[in-house]
């Protein structure tokens, strides 16, 4: 019988790293290590840091439960605050720790690797749609004033977004979090 494929280890362990320490601090040994598996094994599965990275971001999206965004039987701000509630209770369940892995990539990455900008574009891209949907089907129900521009305000939702989970690491205090939810839920969408 052939030896299982320690992809999905190393995938996992590239996720839980570079969340906890950023690209530039996690090595693959650092990977492999935590994976339980020889730093060989990793270049079996990934030709370099930079493609487990982006494989990262894949799997940090999947956990953002944009299926929240969708599921029919709520009205849809509602859904938008349920999302950015459920992202929140991570931010806190971890200690300030860690944040959102494309703002981290974003920030650390945007100017020295174009492969990882690009995918953290893409993702915040995606991200944004997502928002916008929900602000448009929200628009037509009658819950928002016409003259807003979800696109413009979807980009916000996400830019408020990723600023409060900084100063809540910053602040280690979920103050920033809970201002970014009295604004964006009691004055900008109300």
């Amino acid at each position: 019988m052939g030896r299982a494929s320690k992809r999905e280890e190393i995938a996992q362990a590239a996720l839980r790293q570079f969340q906890a320490k950023g690209f530039n601090a996690t090595g693959v040994n650092d990977i492999t290590t935590a994976a339980g598996v020889p730093k060989g094994s990793f270049y079996n599965h990934f030709s370099s840091k930079e493609e487990s990275a982006l494989e990262a971001l894949n799997r940090y999206a999947a956990g953002l439960r944009f299926d929240m965004l969708t599921t029919p039987g709520r009205p849809p701000l509602e859904r938008l605050r349920a999302h950015f509630e459920y992202l929140g209770r991570d931010t806190l369940d971890n200690g300030f720790a860690g944040g959102c892995l494309a703002g981290n990539f974003g920030a650390e990455m945007a100017d020295h690797n174009e492969q990882i900008r690009s995918a953290v574009q893409r993702g915040f891209g995606r991200w944004a749609e997502h928002i916008q949907g929900v602000l448009t089907e929200a628009r037509e129900a009658g819950e928002l004033a016409g003259a807003l521009d979800v696109a413009d305000t979807a980009l916000f939702i996400l830019s408020a977004w990723e600023g409060a989970l900084i100063a809540a690491r910053a602040d280690k205090s979920a103050a920033p979090v809970e201002a970014f939810f009295r604004l964006v839920f009691g004055v900008i969408l109300r």
